[in-house]
């Protein structure tokens, strides 16, 4: 299962979560690939479980280096497909989260469930000496926060079904619990070092981690920062496309749906791209919403509604929303 997207948006733009995906990608592409060198590289700023445990190997690394590597061993990572991987469900699950706990909040869990996937890996792996990179571990923790967010949300997900790419939107907590039992059936069935050179208890603990620290995390008191950075990245749009789901009134031809716009669309006025499904159609139609739109108010799409015949059909009507209203 591959996910695209979900289906509720962030209020803000999430500036740590994109700033956590520039620096891993900025890191991917300055960190050697080739040769001793790229080997030594990881070595020195990977997580080796050995590194800890084992007095002969600590010995060859200084202090600094063994708390630096509990840091850099995250913006690490192994190929381009690691790097895309990972990076895409951040894209996805982390700038929800981030509205939610606000960006300084959002910082300090994502390094703490990386530290924490990092300590069962290392519990896990006691004394192995294969270096361990990837965000895996702090990205699972941020998909563990979303399930106990997000419960009711959406992915729009492709499944490859042989050549036939087919998209289905699948219950947030559907996809997220079945990614986290592949991933413990896989540890369990891995040997000592991980199967394929994949920590696989790594991202276990990440995402256990993240279920029970967004708990403590969310009643934290919020500091000035994250106020003033909520404030300054309001999304002034919500997304051009909206996928409107109508509710047919009994016994009627009518349908009724809603759609959220911000409330500087509202008082300027927007243009939408609507999608409405009806049955096994999907008609797109663009909808004007007009200046000094109020929060409440039901815009009336004539004839957009269900067929009563070959010459009449039914109105549409969309509740419009004004966020933050």
């Amino acid at each position: 299962m591959i996910p695209i997207r979900d289906t509720i948006q962030s209020r803000n733009y999430p500036v740590v979560n994109m700033t956590l995906i520039a620096i891993n990608v900025a890191v991917f592409f300055l960190q050697p690939t080739h040769g001793t060198e790229a080997q030594n590289f990881i070595i020195t700023y990977g997580l080796i479980p050995a590194r800890f445990t084992v007095d002969a190997i600590a010995q060859h690394f200084t202090f600094g280096q063994q708390i630096f590597s509990l840091v850099s061993f995250m913006f690490l990572h192994g190929g381009f497909l690691h790097l895309l991987g990972n990076m895409w469900f951040l894209y996805i699950f982390g700038d929800n989260v981030e509205d939610t706990l606000g960006p300084v909040r959002y910082l300090a869990f994502y390094l703490i469930c990386g530290w924490a996937s990092a300590l069962i890996h290392v519990l896990f792996n006691i004394q192995s000496q294969v270096p361990v990179i990837g965000a895996s571990g702090a990205i699972a923790g941020v998909m563990g926060a979303y399930l106990i967010l997000y419960p009711r949300s959406r992915v729009l997900t492709l499944i490859p079904i042989i050549i036939i790419p087919y998209f289905i939107e699948i219950p947030a907590a559907f996809f997220l619990v079945i990614w986290f039992l592949i991933q413990f059936i896989s540890a369990t069935m891995s040997g000592p070092a991980g199967g394929a050179g994949i920590a696989w208890w790594a991202h276990v603990g990440g995402f256990v981690s993240g279920i029970g620290l967004v708990f403590l995390f969310r009643y934290l008191p919020r500091i000035g920062v994250s106020d003033i950075l909520n404030r300054t990245t309001v999304k002034q749009r919500s997304p051009r496309l909206h996928v409107v789901k109508p509710a047919p009134r009994t016994d009627g031809y009518d349908l009724y749906g809603n759609i959220e716009i911000t409330s500087r669309e509202a008082e300027r006025g927007t243009q939408k791209i609507v999608n409405l499904p009806l049955g096994f159609q999907k008609r797109m139609f663009r909808v004007t919403i007009p200046p000094g739109t109020r929060d409440g108010v039901t815009l009336r799409l004539a004839g957009l509604g269900a067929k009563i015949s070959e010459q009449e059909r039914g109105d549409a009507y969309l509740r419009v929303a004004v966020r933050g209203e």
